[in-house]
């Protein structure tokens, strides 16, 4: 999260290197860069393609992209791992042996 809130700030504070949206080298380096580690880090998630293609529209990449779509990631896991937890209170046959 502190990697798309950074790069979201730099983009804003440093407003005129990052203006020309896909014609600006700088933002096309640094949305690479943070696409790359995103999915280094959190693995694949569509949520990071319409980050991505809206920062190389001018204007729009103002808005921050990665911080909403990391966010998203967290909040679809967090669920994911509450129904995950769910399963297992319904389902006492495969609850992990190591707890029993």
């Amino acid at each position: 999260m502190v990697l798309a809130v950074l790069a979201d700030a730099l983009q804003v504070v440093v407003f005129p290197l990052f203006i020309e949206g896909a014609l600006s080298p700088a933002e096309d380096a640094l949305d690479f860069g943070v696409g790359v580690m995103m999915i280094y880090l959190l693995g694949w998630h569509w949520e990071f393609l319409p980050s991505f293609l809206a920062k190389l529209v001018p204007g729009v990449d103002l808005v921050p992209f990665w911080t909403i779509a990391v966010a998203n990631v967290y909040r679809k896991s967090k669920r994911i791992a509450v129904t995950t937890e769910e399963d297992r209170e319904e389902h006492p046959a495969l609850k992990d042996p190591q707890h029993s």
